[in-house]
């Protein structure tokens, strides 16, 4: 399998949709080249090649003539027109890598989707002229943009064939880096798709005002916030610090504010000072902003729970 994209300076563009076909096709031959009998050799094209024709691999924009946009009117470019079809395929790809877990077609396409929305668009925004720099001076097209070498590089090199060793070189570094925020980008839709049924079937204490789960890391306010209104504190195992982590569950995304505050009491205290006041031995700190407290253990955890149920409301 080869794959095939333009020479010269590169764009994110081209990075994404190489990265893309590499994570589906890891054995495959990268070749960088402007030759129309090199690009024609190739399995696929990319960025290059005057066609869009996905049934033969061929993801150019530049061709005359060229109309392929999104339904909301965004133009795409060579990243959009390779997640356009191969990004389902990319994600399930990518998802048999998770132990226990699998995407259904229909998920894969959603979350191909969501790439696109969040991520590719503005790839292809940035390379067609639609902005600058989206989504910013410090977005992602510009982040890879950074990897060419620059004229001093040029320069230091010395002629046509060292510079474009060296592009080479810079390409490969800039395509791993692609490839992890695919995989990443991937693997964080995933993790939320899993955490909602885990946020779901977590246990229910204290009349329902308390919830508990078994991994702090785990997505769970948007599930709590939109489904849960009873819930005022999650308390949640952190197992790579080995403690229990008390939550106070936030009513606005945007913000801190909470449905209840923990303690004011417990403001900015830490180990024997927090102990002190709560009576909980091994309580460990709660933040200034009363969001968040900590103990080493569940019972301790529970306990500091409770007492932050009994607090009155204050008016």
């Amino acid at each position: 399998m080869i794959i095939a994209t333009h020479s010269g300076k590169f764009h994110a563009d081209d990075i994404w949709g190489v990265a893309a076909l590499m994570l589906l096709f890891p054995d495959s031959e990268l070749v960088r080249s402007r030759d129309e009998a090199v690009i024609a050799r190739a399995d696929f094209a990319v960025d290059v090649g005057g066609e869009w024709n996905p049934q033969a691999g061929r993801f150019d924009h530049h061709q005359k003539g060229f109309r392929g946009a999104r339904p909301s009117g965004v133009v795409y470019a060579s990243a959009g027109l390779v997640w356009k079809q191969q990004g389902p395929a990319c994600v399930s790809r990518i998802a048999q890598q998770v132990p226990g877990f699998a995407v259904t077609a229909e998920q894969a396409r959603h979350i191909a989707e969501a790439i696109d929305t969040d991520l590719v668009q503005y790839l292809d925004m940035s390379d067609t002229g639609a902005a600058r720099s989206a989504p910013g001076g410090y977005g992602l097209s510009a982040v890879i943009s950074g990897f060419n070498p620059n004229w001093l590089d040029e320069q230091q090199a010395g002629d046509a064939a060292a510079i474009e060793a060296l592009r080479m070189a810079r390409f490969r570094m800039a395509l791993g880096f692609m490839k992890d925020i695919i995989v990443n980008a991937v693997k964080y839709r995933i993790g939320g798709l899993t955490a909602v049924q885990r946020v779901r079937q977590a246990t229910v204490l204290e009349n329902g005002l308390l919830l508990l789960i078994d991994n702090a890391s785990l997505p769970w306010a948007s599930v709590v916030r939109n489904e849960m209104p009873g819930v005022l504190f999650v308390i949640s195992h952190s197992i790579s610090e080995d403690r229990y982590m008390l939550h106070a569950v936030p009513s606005n995304p945007e913000t801190f504010e909470a449905r209840r505050d923990l303690p004011a009491a417990w403001a900015g205290l830490r180990d024997a000072e927090l102990a002190a006041v709560t009576g909980v031995p091994d309580a460990q700190f709660c933040h200034n902003g009363l969001f968040i407290a900590a103990a080493k253990s569940y019972e301790g955890a529970l306990q500091m729970a409770r007492l932050a149920l009994a607090e009155p409301v204050q008016a």
